[in-house]
């Protein structure tokens, strides 16, 4: 009898031998990056709700101020905002100057302790599940006004909240410019993004429930509601956005105040857009089993194929990008073999291996003590400890 079940990933905290192997990696990748003369970095941002005690009523609005105590004290170079939904909180990244690999450790830390801490500090006023998932069904209620992006009308059907992991980010060259605002080097990193974000999916849609998060827009009518990508697309909105002067919603990136009223009140600002200009990769969704050290090793390769691009002047002309679906599932669909899903996409792929077996070996003939005790091949080595943890049968457990 076939097992129809769709297995999920190992939610297990990593054991030490592949953590010790991620952290290796992103170690060499950084020194190479150094090495090369530049200073990567990578900022997270992840979503989540909360439930209360009689489900997702709303709850009296939180002050994050003891959380954020916490993760300060677990040095975690982040903090705990209010996002747009009922009972929706988001986790941004602090501009701290920690290394891509503090950033990992950063968000492994808020995935793994987050819940816990939500529970001990906000129990008492009856939150009682912290969910860090791609989408909490039934999350709010609500229908904007048509032609209206804050004024919701008097219909108060269902909303399911698609929470996302966005990875932003940027490169400073030896004199701490950043590189995004300098001539091509932005729009070429971020067809570096758009060119791997295919192959690469498994690593930032790592559970099934990822793909509806994907389809959430068109399948329940909620395309004025939400805002979420549905694709691989590019320019300063798509779901691999480039930042410079404009960001997401057209708003001026980069403004400064520089003069406040008796109010508090803004009066004049400046704009130092060059400053905050950054790719955001906003592909990947919430989920307990997003690794954030495979994720940062993803970005560190698209940032060295930018550089090395930058460094031999092979980046000025770039072919206009067409956007570019999404598989529909972590599994091929067992009726069609062409229509992969994200396993088989990454399994077939060597992008993400290759590269990280180059790095080691340019490393290596630079002598740099980075490369040390890391095993030989150790993209090939990654890239089956990420297979390793889908254990299916995937001719009998595919998707339809």
């Amino acid at each position: 009898m076939t097992n129809n079940k769709i297995p999920q990933p190992l939610s297990v905290p990593l054991s030490l031998s592949p953590l010790v192997l991620v952290k290796k990696a992103i170690i060499l990748l950084q020194s190479y990056i150094e090495q090369l003369g530049y200073r990567a970095q990578i900022h997270f941002e992840l979503e989540g709700c909360y439930r209360i005690s009689n489900g997702m009523c709303q709850a009296p609005k939180l002050n994050f101020n003891k959380i954020n105590r916490c993760l300060s004290e677990l040095d975690v170079d982040g903090e705990i905002v209010s996002e747009y939904w009922q009972n929706q909180w988001e986790y941004v990244s602090l501009f701290n100057g920690q290394s891509p690999l503090k950033e990992a450790m950063n968000l492994h830390q808020v995935i793994t302790k987050l819940p816990l801490l939500f529970k001990r500090l906000y129990g008492d006023i009856g939150i009682v599940e912290t969910l860090i998932e791609p989408v909490v069904w039934s999350g709010d209620q609500g229908k904007l006004a048509t032609g209206s992006n804050q004024i919701f009308s008097h219909d108060s059907r269902t909303v399911h909240i698609p929470n996302a992991i966005q990875l932003n980010v940027s490169v400073l060259n030896d004199k701490g410019i950043n590189l995004i605002a300098e001539g091509g080097f932005g729009e070429y990193l971020q067809h570096c993004f758009l060119q791997t974000s295919l192959e690469c999916c498994l690593l930032y849609l790592p559970e099934e429930a990822a793909f509806e998060r994907l389809v959430l827009k068109t399948r329940y009518g909620l395309a004025q509601e939400l805002c979420s990508p549905v694709d691989i697309s590019g320019g300063h909105q798509g779901s691999v956005a480039l930042y410079k002067k404009l960001g997401k919603h057209n708003q001026n990136m980069g403004e400064e105040p520089l003069l406040y009223d008796e109010f508090n009140k803004v009066l004049s600002v400046q704009r130092n857009w060059q400053k905050t200009a950054r790719i955001e990769h906003r592909l990947g969704a919430s989920s307990i089993d997003y690794n954030p050290y495979v994720n940062v090793i993803y970005g560190l390769l698209n940032i060295i194929d930018a550089i090395e691009a930058y460094e031999s002047k092979q980046y000025l002309s770039l072919p206009k990008f067409v956007p570019i679906s999404l598989p529909q599932s972590l599994f091929t669909n067992k009726k069609d073999a062409n229509i992969l899903g994200a396993i088989d996409t990454f399994k077939a792929s060597s992008w993400f291996s290759e590269s990280l077996n180059s790095a080691q070996e340019k490393l290596g003939r630079m002598k740099s003590n980075a490369v040390l005790d890391c095993p030989m091949m150790l993209g090939d080595k990654i890239k089956q400890m990420i297979l390793n943890n889908y254990q299916v049968n995937l001719t009998n457990l595919n998707s339809g």
